[in-house]
């Protein structure tokens, strides 16, 4: 039976849901918060990009310089603040895929050298790779597909650009990625299918 509060007049299984309640509503509000900030670090980086790469007046050969700075910048600006750069990764590939189609870029070396730029970034500031590639992976594949480009082609680009990056860094990296990236590129055929180890049947 409920026990009664004498002060408060509230039984212990209100107390209960009422907790439950305060925790549901607080994660919420928090999610809200990072979407939020997921869709300014898109946006941040989408313009910077286009901005760049149209003041520049090159699309082709500035590209992959323009990049390599942006991703140094969100990985010393995660490791500055103390967030993670697994949360931020996803916002930023997704915001330089979105900012090279803006201006009319090649998205396939591009999406090539962003996965190898986050990926030798995560290694060098001691994150973990693997979600790393993940996460860059799955933010250019969703930039990709909201675009309109061929999603088939920029993730055999990207998944051989995680490969190859890990291959830099050792061994191990190389499993882990590769066991990561194994149901990544469902839905895109037979994307990269000689480059990843067969998903285990069921």
């Amino acid at each position: 039976m409920p026990r009664e509060d004498a002060i408060s007049g509230t039984t212990s299984t209100e107390q209960i849901g009422k907790a439950g309640l305060t925790v549901k509503e607080g994660i919420i509000s928090s999610l809200k918060g990072i979407n939020e900030i997921e869709a300014e670090i898109v946006s941040l980086i989408r313009n910077t990009v286009s901005n760049t790469l149209r003041a520049t007046g090159s699309v082709g050969g500035e590209t992959v310089g323009v990049i390599k700075e942006i991703v140094k910048g969100a990985i010393q600006a995660t490791e500055e603040v103390g967030t993670g750069i697994i949360l931020s990764t996803k916002s930023v590939t997704k915001g330089v895929i979105m900012g090279v189609s803006d201006v009319g870029g090649d998205l396939l070396p591009v999406a090539g050298s962003i996965i190898k730029g986050a990926v030798k970034g995560a290694a060098e500031v001691g994150a973990d790779v693997a979600m790393v590639a993940r996460r860059a992976i799955d933010g250019v594949l969703e930039a990709t597909k909201e675009v309109g480009g061929n999603v088939e082609e920029v993730a055999k680009v990207a998944v051989t650009g995680a490969i190859d990056a890990a291959a830099t860094i050792g061994n191990t990296a190389v499993k882990a990625v590769k066991e990561m990236l194994v149901g990544v590129v469902e839905g895109t055929k037979e994307v990269a299918g000689s480059a990843l180890p067969r998903a285990k049947a069921a």
